[in-house]
């Protein structure tokens, strides 16, 4: 098969959807959906547009939960698109279409629960929620002088991580069965299921536990 050049105006070819749940200035919480993510040890780096509530509250608190939806969320999550925590909508994203919403887990019709190690909270309903803190910010595009300053990326150490009982792997309580795990995937602006496993990886002979890193706490 050929290939054929193309200039597309997006490059989301399919990453986990995530609920990123920040503090705002007044104690309520934000919920936004993102999908910029991905995780390396007990770190995550999450790529957010400088203006938005959340990138604001998380550079203000240090603090968010990344709750990882199922493909049964989808709704949920669909419920949060076009909707923004900042009051003052920019007019680039009214042209979008995007509206201000402060209860955004009213919006989303999913019930936040208290975090142990963060005061965002986490949410019920999805089957991951990781409690995180703000290790480091850096720019992204920072060389171009029209983009400089628009997009961030945050990393962020996780603290703890919580899941629903029906993915843990019978007989491994520490780690996550994958054939139970059915994650939200955004894939250039549309949501969705993960498909059956295409084989078995020879990476999968590997113990789990020889990836544990320096910053890996066992719960207690």
């Amino acid at each position: 098969m050929k290939h054929e050049p193309i200039a597309p105006s997006i490059l989301y070819w399919g990453t986990p959807v995530v609920l990123l749940s920040t503090e705002n200035p007044d104690g309520t919480a934000n919920l936004a959906p993102m999908s910029s993510a991905f995780w390396l040890g007990r770190r995550g780096m999450l790529g957010l547009g400088a203006g938005s509530q959340t990138a604001r509250n998380l550079l203000r608190t240090g603090e968010c939960v990344l709750n990882l939806p199922s493909d049964e969320q989808a709704d949920a999550v669909d419920r949060l698109a076009l909707t923004t925590g900042n009051p003052c909508v920019s007019a680039a994203k009214v042209a979008r279409g995007y509206r201000y919403r402060p209860d955004k887990f009213g919006v989303a019709q999913l019930t936040p629960v208290p975090s142990q190690t963060v005061a965002p909270p986490r949410v019920a309903e999805c089957p991951v929620a990781m409690e995180a803190t703000l290790a480091a910010t850096h720019p992204i595009a920072d060389d171009n002088d029209q983009e400089r300053g628009r997009v961030l990326a945050f990393e962020v150490q996780v603290r703890r991580v919580f899941v629903h009982h029906d993915i843990r792997h019978p007989g491994a309580p520490d780690h996550v069965d994958p054939d139970a795990w059915r994650p939200l995937i955004m894939s250039f602006q549309q949501l969705y299921r993960l498909g059956p496993r295409a084989r078995s990886s020879r990476l999968a002979t590997i113990p789990e536990r020889l990836y544990r890193d320096s910053e890996y706490v066992p719960v207690a």
